[in-house]
């Protein structure tokens, strides 16, 4: 009896999956559904511009495409801008729990841009809310657009409320954020903690 309620249930999932697949169209990097017209679109596609891929990359046939960054050190025929991967400037974002450092630098770790909670006017407490972390990836964005960035890699680092809201505030600022790769420092059990704080 229970094997049967299980073929059962199986095979009518299948079949509502199936039924979804075959509605949805893909074209490229777009998913058109059919009752909505909404267009549903993919960073590494959308960000890319047309003239520069390979005429075997813009194909819907192709196996070697990936929406995926590539890896470090990677070669790959995706372009930004006409810059590669690893040419790409990187905004590098210190969350901590009382205030948030942004710094776009280039490839090669050169200072552009660099701003914090602190520095866009807030104070104390304030500093350490996504909000504030917010208003600095905004002016961050601003800053790096004036000097001629467009697309760039973000590295976070740290555990602080404003890790989300400083990227978010990039993107508002101007720019294009093409990949977020995590940083943050996680010990192995190796450095004794400090003892507790008496009150």
């Amino acid at each position: 009896m229970m094997y049967k309620l299980n073929c059962i249930l199986s095979r009518s999932v299948w079949r509502a999956c199936h039924q979804v697949g075959t509605s949805l169209s893909v074209e490229g990097g777009t998913c058109v559904v059919p009752g909505t017209q909404r267009t549903v679109c993919v960073s590494a596609v959308r960000l890319q511009d047309p003239t520069s891929l390979p005429s075997t990359q813009t194909g819907n046939s192709s196996k070697e495409f990936s929406f995926l960054p590539p890896l470090p050190g990677q070669d790959s025929p995706l372009r930004w801008g006409g810059k590669k991967y690893d040419d790409l400037p990187i905004a590098h974002i210190k969350a901590t729990y009382n205030n948030t450092h942004i710094q776009v630098t280039d490839s090669e770790g050169k200072y552009m841009v660099r701003t914090s909670c602190g520095t866009e006017g807030f104070r104390n407490v304030k500093k350490s809310t996504p909000v504030a972390a917010q208003t600095a990836g905004i002016a961050a964005g601003t800053k790096a657009s004036v000097a001629g960035v467009t697309f760039v890699r973000v590295l976070v680092k740290g555990l602080g409320p404003g890790r989300l809201s400083a990227i978010k505030g990039l993107n508002m600022g101007g720019l294009e954020v093409v990949s977020i790769t995590d940083n943050t420092p996680v010990p192995h059990n190796g450095c004794r903690p400090r003892k507790a704080r008496r009150i």
